[in-house]
């Protein structure tokens, strides 16, 4: 019988193959070297394709496309449970690919494209100069603490400790120099930083959804433009709001049994970056909620009178990403609630 899908194992020299037809029935497995793969699939007769959605997998997943093949990404997490226990090689992740492509009730990665990918470059380069200059300011802290010298908490005060380091002459000075070139290299850093914050906000104007994304409050561009790259016109594979929450891991850990609902923390699964950006924005938020005269501002508070302030802060980000899947799924702009009525109310 002929190949009905094909699970394609992808790393970077060698690629496995595993062909089954519309029985589920195994017609191939073969090896293939990286300057075979294409070659392959330009001969084999249009089928279903299944690769994981990790690195290079959206590269190759826009090549077959383009060959006329229909390519399904799946997250790692969903082919994990079908690999064989004891079996972890090539073969058997293709072969679990495979399996796991055929259940009705597995959902696929959407493709990015060229462009998608470009900006998420942008965000990926941004997100780990930033750890760096985190890690360079802590090292130049505790460089200055073991002359005892210290300054109050945030990046703009490091220029206070340049100063205190140099006007002390006790420390030698291979400290100094050696502070020198942490600050020297932290000032690279931040220079960088700026240049790629001003290529994403340029983004973040010019892209529809990402103008519509920042009307929300907690979302600024930096969120506004990586919630696009990431997501853009294929919010519509999250059929309501909670399965978009629960794709950014805001939704509670379920242990329920016997009737009895358990929720515990939130699953942290799905796009880690930007849970934590909608978390810091959430942040913001709650912080200045005494001042926010909106019904979200009045549900903020509310939260408060029962709840800690961290579990206030996550409940706000749940709410944010609902609100933007609303928002891209019906080409609106964010308009508060309630925010007339509170007016009339302060002039009353």
């Amino acid at each position: 019988m002929a190949i009905s899908m094909i699970g394609l194992d992808t790393a970077k020299s060698v690629f496995q193959v595993h062909g089954v037809d519309s029985a589920g029935k195994v017609q191939l497995k073969r090896k293939l070297r990286r300057e075979e793969l294409l070659p392959f699939f330009e001969k084999q007769e249009k089928c279903a394709v299944v690769i994981e959605a990790c690195g290079a997998g959206h590269h190759w997943a826009r090549l077959l496309t383009g060959l006329g093949h229909e390519v399904r990404l799946i997250a790692p997490e969903a082919a994990r449970p079908f690999v064989k226990k004891g079996k972890k090689n090539d073969p058997a992740d293709a072969a679990a690919l495979c399996e796991a492509g055929r259940r009705p009730d597995i959902k696929f990665v959407p493709i990015k494209t060229l462009e998608q990918q470009g900006v998420i470059a942008l965000h990926s380069v941004r997100s780990l100069l930033v750890k760096q200059q985190t890690m360079l300011a802590n090292a130049m802290r505790g460089l200055a603490t073991e002359f005892g010298l210290t300054v109050p908490k945030g990046i703009e005060k490091l220029n206070d400790l340049v100063v205190l380091v140099g006007a002390d002459k006790t420390i030698p000075e291979s400290a100094t120099r050696a502070f020198g070139e942490l600050h020297s290299h932290c000032g690279v850093v931040a220079t960088r930083i700026i240049t790629l914050e001003a290529r994403i906000v340029d983004h973040a104007r010019h892209d529809e959804t990402a103008r519509r994304l920042a009307t929300i409050p907690g979302i600024g561009p930096i969120t506004a433009s990586l919630i696009s790259a990431t997501v853009g016109d294929n919010i519509g594979a999250f059929k309501i709001a909670r399965h978009f929450a629960a794709w950014l891991g805001l939704v509670p850990r379920q242990h329920s049994t016997g009737g009895k609902t358990r929720l515990g923390r939130i699953t942290k699964a799905g796009n880690k970056e930007i849970r934590r950006l909608l978390v810091l924005g959430a942040t913001s938020m709650v912080q200045r909620a005494a001042q926010w005269n909106s019904a979200a501002g009045i549900w903020v508070r509310g939260v408060l009178e029962r709840r800690p302030v961290r579990l206030a802060t996550v409940a706000l980000a749940n709410k944010i990403a609902r609100i933007a899947w609303a928002l891209m799924t019906r080409k609106e702009v964010y308009r508060a609630k309630g925010r007339v009525a509170a007016a009339a109310e302060a002039a009353a």
